[in-house]
């Protein structure tokens, strides 16, 4: 189903189990396949949702996929950025709630859960299962690991590696994430470190 005054792009794929609001916007040669698409939803050239999650199990001696049966569900006012890709829930659903800004070559691994308002910067990838709260910000090439819970209004500075959970109004930064300021810390500690060694 495809509601009022859509604009579709040139090569575009839409597949089984999809619908989509009025006044979305869908962008040259993007595929959407299990996913309901609400309104005022833009997604630009090249986006791929819907497809499967990397979801298998693992022993020494082979690999098993897991099946890949739930939906993306995406809500009001969402924009997606050129060339990301947003998975397919493996028995729940992902959900991009509204007003959330997703930049370019951004990965939304399966069952994820992003709160309303937050923006995600280009080349951050967040794993399977993680939960994003509302009004968060984070930043580009951000890595968030599988399972982990981000609470609401938190800022994670680019380049950051997120191991473990964040807790509401907190902002982070570094590899491993940590405390802001406590980064910065490290930073310039190291920083003068590294100056008296060269001195020596």
């Amino acid at each position: 189903e495809i509601g009022d005054n859509c604009i579709i792009g040139s090569f575009v794929k839409i597949g089984p189990g999809v619908k989509i609001g009025s006044n979305c916007i869908i962008g040259d040669n993007v595929t959407i396949y299990y996913s309901i698409i609400s309104n005022n939803v833009k997604i630009y050239n090249g986006v791929r949702i819907g497809g499967e999650g990397f979801g298998f199990i693992s022993s020494k001696n082979f690999f098993k996929k897991i099946p890949q049966l739930g939906r993306v569900i995406i809500k009001d006012n969402v924009e997606i950025g050129c060339n990301s890709t947003v998975d397919r829930g493996s028995i729940g659903d992902t959900i991009i709630s509204k007003n959330v800004m997703i930049d370019n070559l951004v990965h939304v691994g399966h069952n994820v859960k992003i709160g309303e308002n937050t923006i995600i910067a280009a080349m951050t990838g967040i794993s399977g299962s993680c939960e994003i709260g509302k009004n968060s910000m984070i930043g580009g090439q951000v890595g968030i690991s599988g399972h982990l819970k981000i609470g609401n209004n938190v800022k994670i500075a680019a380049k950051s590696g997120v191991m473990k959970n964040i807790t509401d109004n907190t902002n982070v930064g570094g590899y491993p994430a940590v405390n802001i300021i406590d980064w910065h810390r490290s930073t310039v500690l190291n920083k003068k470190k590294s100056n008296e060694k060269k001195r020596t």
